[in-house]
Parts: structure tokens; C-alpha cells; sequence
């Protein structure tokens, strides 16, 4: 009886919650806003730093082609002019998206280097990591406040680029994950952009992720993943107070021998 009576408790709370769901309109960098991609223009005229993609429709399947950029892997056509933003090693960059109001699931952002220049670039081809996610925050995977509820609630999303980061030019691509219930599963919802990462003077040449952070689009999540299988709508859903963000760990600048040396003194610290 208790669980129905739970199920029917939050079914109307899930419901009001949902539905609403846009997709990235612009850049920030340093208070300089750089324009998005209309996916319901036509190219022609259209100069940006956003690659072009689909719609605002999501993606389910995540061994779909099209799940690194939500498009065909490539810049916008000669129809219109793909440009690159400049950006800092250190620095931040934010999406700002249209309306959103899915509230329940992780935001994530990935970068990738590309080979030479980006516009000659297919994003499937390349290999990424993620600079920052964020999943549950705090409470339960119902009542709680999730990384997508950051933009229902500022319309924006932030990632720092990591200070150690080689120079050269990257994508970088930003991604939603609405949970929704299980007869549908999670919804994918992706844009990317280009950007040139460029080093003050003296800081050294940077450098790239280990390959243990690298992965590719398909192929770094799987149907099976433990946070692509969340229930919302179960009895037990409240009850439930952990998540498990899909993908690769955060690379943030660090190498695996930095990280093993930085635990290692923050034991011995935690000794004295």
C-alpha cells in the first residue's frame, strides 16, 4: 500500500517537472558572447562558433552516429562561415541555453584536440575528455537538485578549461542528460563549438589527458551503464541517494602520476 500510495504521491511532482527542453543559443568567454547555431535557419549567412546540429530533438540510442555532435561530425557548410573562439588555458567558458526545464539528470562537458584545424575536423573521429559534470547534487534522485537543474534554474552551464591544457584547437561539446522513465530512457541532448586554446607567455607548452581519460563518441557510454538505467518512478526512488555519471572521470589538468602523489600527501597530512 505504501509503495502505491508513493508512486502516486510523485507521479504528479515528475510530471510538472518535465517536458520543456531547449539547446545552446550562445558563449560566454570572459564577457564576450559569441553567438550559437539556429538549427532551424537554413546555414546560409549563419557565422558562428557552434557546429550545426539537428534539432533540439534528443538523442536515445548512445551507440547512435550522431551522439558526438548531434550532426553528421562536421563544421557548417560553405552556406555559412564556422569560426573558432579563442580561449585561455585556465579560463572559463559558459553555454547559455533557450528554455529548459528538465530538472533530473547530469550535466556534462567534454573537450577534444583536434589533429590540425578543427573545420577539418569530423567529430567522430576524435578522441574526448571531459573537463566537468555534474550529477546529483544533493538529496534523493527525485526531491533532490540534479547537475541539469543548474540550467532550469540560471539557463547556463559553466566548464574551466583545464590550466594545463596544450595550446591548439579543440571542440568542445556540452551535453544534458534528461532522465526520463524507462519505457523511453535517458534523452541526450548535445551541442558542440570550436575553440582555440591558447598559453600566456612563459606558462610552458601545456600538455594533453593521459589516454586512460580519452574516449570516443560512440563508444564512451553504453545502454547497460548504471546511470543511463535510472528509475524515477519506483517506490524506492526517493529512498535513493546516490548517481553514477556516465562516461570518463574529469581530467583537470593532472596526470595519473600527480593525482597518485596528491593523495599520497594528503594521507600523509591527515596522519599528523
Amino acid at each position: 500500500m505504501l509503495g502505491i500510495l508513493t508512486s502516486l504521491l510523485i507521479a504528479p511532482f515528475l510530471v510538472n517537472r518535465v517536458a520543456a527542453h531547449g539547446a545552446v543559443t550562445s558563449y560566454r568567454i570572459n564577457d564576450e558572447v559569441f553567438p550559437g547555431y539556429n538549427a532551424y535557419d537554413p546555414p546560409d549567412g549563419q557565422v558562428s562558433i557552434a557546429r550545426p546540429y539537428y534539432g533540439i530533438d534528443p538523442i536515445f540510442d548512445v551507440l547512435n552516429e550522431t551522439i558526438a555532435c548531434n550532426n553528421d561530425g562536421g563544421p557548417i557548410g560553405p552556406e555559412g562561415k564556422q569560426l573558432s573562439a579563442n580561449i585561455r588555458a585556465g579560463d572559463t567558458i559558459t553555454a547559455i541555453y533557450g528554455l529548459w526545464l528538465h530538472p533530473f539528470g547530469p550535466a556534462t562537458v567534454y573537450m577534444a584536440r583536434c589533429p590540425g584545424a578543427c573545420i577539418e575536423s569530423n567529430s567522430r573521429d576524435l578522441e574526448w575528455f571531459k573537463i566537468n559534470h555534474t550529477g546529483l547534487i544533493d538529496g534523493d534522485i527525485v526531491y533532490g537538485h540534479w547537475g541539469i537543474a543548474i540550467v532550469s534554474t540560471t539557463g547556463e552551464y559553466s566548464a574551466k578549461v583545464p590550466e594545463e591544457l596544450a595550446a591548439g584547437e579543440y571542440l568542445i561539446r556540452n551535453e544534458l542528460i534528461a532522465i526520463h522513465p524507462p519505457s523511453t530512457g535517458p534523452q541526450h541532448y548535445v551541442e558542440c563549438a570550436q575553440l582555440k586554446v591558447f598559453r600566456e607567455p612563459g606558462s610552458g607548452p601545456g600538455k594533453l589527458p593521459p589516454s586512460s581519460f580519452l574516449t570516443k563518441f560512440p563508444g564512451a557510454y553504453n545502454p547497460s551503464d548504471p546511470g543511463l538505467n535510472v528509475n524515477l518512478y519506483t517506490p524506492e526512488a526517493p529512498t535513493v541517494t546516490t548517481y553514477q555519471i556516465p562516461g570518463p572521470a574529469v581530467w583537470d589538468g593532472q596526470d595519473e602520476e600527480d593525482e597518485l602523489r596528491l593523495a599520497e600527501s594528503i594521507r600523509n597530512v591527515s596522519r599528523w
